[in-house]
């Protein structure tokens, strides 16, 4: 994956906020290359990280799939219907086409990031500004890390690239599962 955002989509309200989310859901947006990974293979972690037959209690907090494209929207409905058949149970995540992705406000982005006090600070010291910040894929993967996302041969052959000191390194490698 390149980049990871969250922010809000789905719904009809001009720039919504957390505070005034309208009725937009809380999402993320995946920017990925498509030769190391597949829209299929990130439906299927998709699927696989909640429980799509159960509602939510706000639209705020519903599951969804936003497509980019035709292809992707077809895609998702394809793995919605075999997931459907397998588990014999109604499927109640929305799918429907991307109209527009609103970025969330910056102290949403990279949460575990930004809670991880000894890695953050080498971050704002590589990101003066938070946009960039926002925008890195080395946050982004460090992210992942810090959540427990990730194996840990693939955080060992990669975090060299990061310029992380060894302190933040071993910081990082304590999270890796």
């Amino acid at each position: 994956m390149w980049r990871t955002r969250v922010g809000y989509a789905g719904g009809t309200t001009n720039d919504p906020i957390y505070r005034r989310i309208g009725d937009h859901t809380e999402c993320f947006q995946v920017d990925f290359d498509p030769a190391a990974v597949s829209y299929d293979d990130l439906l299927q972690l998709f699927w696989s990280n909640h429980d799509p037959t159960r509602p939510a209690h706000s639209r705020q907090y519903a599951s969804i799939v936003l497509a980019h494209d035709e292809s992707q929207l077809s895609r998702a409905h394809a793995s919605r219907d075999r997931l459907e058949s397998v588990l014999q149970r109604p499927i109640i995540t929305r799918i429907e086409r991307l109209d527009r992705f609103y970025l969330a406000e910056d102290y949403h982005q990279k949460y575990r990031l930004r809670s991880s006090a000894p890695v953050m600070r080498e971050f704002q010291a590589m990101y003066t500004n938070d946009s960039d910040f926002v925008e890195s894929s080395a946050a982004a993967r460090i992210n992942g890390y810090l959540d427990g996302g990730g194996s840990c041969t693939r955080l060992e052959s990669e975090i060299s690239e990061f310029g992380l000191s060894p302190e933040a390194s071993r910081y990082v490698r304590s999270h890796c599962r």
